[in-house]
């Protein structure tokens, strides 16, 4: 780029300082104030209030609640995010822009809608409410209800990760290794997974921390009962709402650690994949 061109293409000083003194003040208003009214009500009784609250068993109750929720969603969703972007960046078949449509769904409707209508359909009033409950089977109200709900929301994430960075790759490498006496499984694991690794690592790690921290859809299935079907999203409206804003404040720092700790690792494997395209 010539310097001419360089100094059209260069905005006016004023005009950056304006942008960029923008920019840090809504973050600092809608990102930052949060961040910091958590910390302070959170240890606003001092450290033992703040370590009081997060030995609660109810507390620990729904943090294994939580953890259990993310241990069964995140690995589900991470066989469709591949299955799903491996089809649609790497074949032609009909059905693929509706199938791609699908996956965004969950973008585009309300948690709270698709609580609803898991309750619709497993529900004790639902069409297949009365062959559940003859089979003893419970899934709303119960930790299936919350899986299912949790799985609804975050199944986007992976693939939404894949599926460009699939499609930039191309197919040639894994036709070689098929031309090479290579089989399909050995062609995703020698292939397709060292190339993808990086981003697949991010997108799991978005899709966790979604998961831990999803309130609408699961709200809906839950029933709210404390100790059985409360994750930590939901266990934090329960004590706000007892105006017990101490324990509340306690208990969502560590939804606020949960994200320090993503937008961490997120750094880490933005650096790590940047430094492996660079070689």
């Amino acid at each position: 780029m010539n310097a001419s061109l360089k100094k059209q293409l260069t905005e006016p000083l004023w005009l950056r300082v304006v942008l960029i003194t923008l920019t840090f003040l809504f973050l600092a208003a809608l990102v930052g104030l949060p961040i910091v009214i958590v910390i302070i009500e959170a240890f606003s009784k001092g450290w033992g209030a703040y370590r009081d609250a997060l030995t609660q068993p109810d507390v620990i109750s729904a943090l294994k609640l939580t953890l259990l929720v993310a241990a069964i969603a995140v690995p589900l969703n991470v066989v469709f995010g591949l299955a799903a972007s491996w089809a649609i960046a790497k074949f032609e078949f009909r059905g693929k822009q509706l199938l791609i449509t699908l996956i965004d769904l969950p973008f585009s409707v309300s948690p709270v809608i698709s609580g609803l209508v898991y309750i619709l359909l497993f529900g004790a009033h639902s069409m297949m409410g009365d062959w559940l409950i003859r089979h003893d089977i419970q899934i709303i109200f119960a930790v299936p209800g919350l899986v299912l709900a949790t799985i609804f929301v975050t199944f986007p994430f992976v693939a939404r990760e894949l599926i460009p960075l699939m499609q930039e790759q191309g197919v040639e490498q894994e036709e070689a290794a098929v031309l090479l006496g290579a089989n399909g499984w050995q062609t995703f694991r020698r292939v397709t997974l060292p190339n993808i690794k990086w981003g697949l690592l991010y997108g799991v790690l978005l899709c966790n921390a979604r998961a831990m921290g999803e309130f609408g859809a699961v709200s809906v299935v839950s029933g709210h009962i404390k100790g059985e079907t409360t994750t930590i999203p939901l266990y934090v409206e329960i004590l706000y709402n007892e105006y017990n804003f101490v324990a509340a404040f306690a208990v969502a720092s560590l939804l606020l650690l949960l994200g320090f700790v993503t937008l961490a690792a997120k750094k880490i494997v933005s650096r790590q994949e940047r430094g492996q395209h660079g070689h």
